[in-house]
């Protein structure tokens, strides 16, 4: 089979299309025929070496999330499952391929009306969005900033805070074009990168969700109202200075909060509730799903290269 593999950490031209021989599962695994591969974030860092301390190696196959078609199971595996379309999380890798390897528990049917790739673009980034919500503790009639709101996290954050009663949703983004894409999401007031502008935007937030962090990520902190929470769950801009919590400290009397979310800390049971009740909205067209664009598996370089350029609104999706 087809594969894209880490040839060498950097830049996309690390990437190289490789031939694997076709998986065979083990013992509570299913092969997946892919229809779809989802491009994520963490797939960039990864790819850039930035990572490699935490055990990922040159010849790493990226990607965490396809859909398609059930064509083998392991022992162990009720074979009911052979023939259905399905949404699988093969973790931290092993998803830019023409077949999957999944363990089963890992696994979730699609509504019949709902596509394989609009099941990619929603499956992680939903569940993230969903539970970062919550462990800001964000209640209705609060107001929130998404940080690096074009990516399809920030894109399900938006929709959600919209739909959970948020009083204020504002978004930082790169362009008057995107901000108009994102007012019809669910936001109401764009800023740029910086988080300036915005008619009437709030002075603080009681919520922030940062997918970007790196060097700004501190100036955001000032953007708290009192008693007010940060999230970070994503990293695409790099990790922030070492010394940000200053900006805490030195607020101390607005009583601020910062946190980290990684979906690894909730449990597959919750993760796949989540993931359920998103798959069905949107499949009754209560979410809107944004794809960026549709590549075939062998240009996953261009997809890095413009996921590395900051182009992508919404999710870059693999055809194999």
């Amino acid at each position: 089979m087809k594969a894209i593999v880490i040839r060498t950490f950097g830049g996309p031209e690390g990437l190289a299309v490789v031939d694997l021989p076709a998986p065979a599962p083990a013992a509570g695994q299913v092969v997946i025929t892919a229809e779809a591969v989802g491009v994520g974030g963490v797939d960039t860092v990864i790819r850039s070496g930035a990572l490699a301390a935490y055990g990922f190696k040159e010849g790493h196959v990226p990607g965490s999330e396809v859909a398609g078609t059930v064509t083998s199971v392991g022992d162990g595996v009720d074979t009911s499952w052979l023939g259905r379309r399905v949404w699988g999380f093969t973790g931290t890798g092993g998803g830019y391929v023409e077949q999957a390897v999944v363990p089963v528990q890992e696994i979730l049917p699609l509504p019949g009306d709902l596509s394989a790739v609009d099941a990619v673009t929603l499956g992680s980034s939903g569940v993230v969005a969903h539970h970062a919500l919550a462990h800001a503790r964000f209640a209705p009639g609060e107001t929130v900033l998404v940080r690096g709101a074009a990516g399809s996290i920030g894109i399900m954050t938006v929709q959600l805070a919209a739909r959970g009663g948020a009083t204020a949703v504002a978004v930082t983004t790169s362009s008057a074009e995107r901000g108009a894409r994102l007012r019809r999401l669910g936001a109401n007031h764009v800023l740029d990168r910086s988080g300036n502008g915005g008619q009437d935007a709030p002075a603080g937030y009681d919520v922030i969700i940062d997918i970007v962090a790196g060097d700004d990520m501190p100036s955001f902190l000032d953007r708290l109202a009192p008693n007010g929470r940060m999230v970070v769950v994503g990293v695409v801009a790099g990790q922030p200075p070492a010394d940000f919590g200053t900006k805490m400290m030195a607020a101390f009397q607005k009583s601020l909060s910062f946190a980290t979310f990684s979906a690894d800390t909730v449990s597959r049971a919750d993760r796949h509730a989540v993931r359920g009740e998103q798959f069905a909205a949107a499949s009754r067209g209560e979410f809107e799903t944004v794809v960026h664009e549709l590549l075939p598996l062998d240009r996953a370089v261009l997809a890095h290269q413009k996921m590395d350029a900051g182009e992508v609104f919404g999710r870059i999706v693999l055809i194999p």
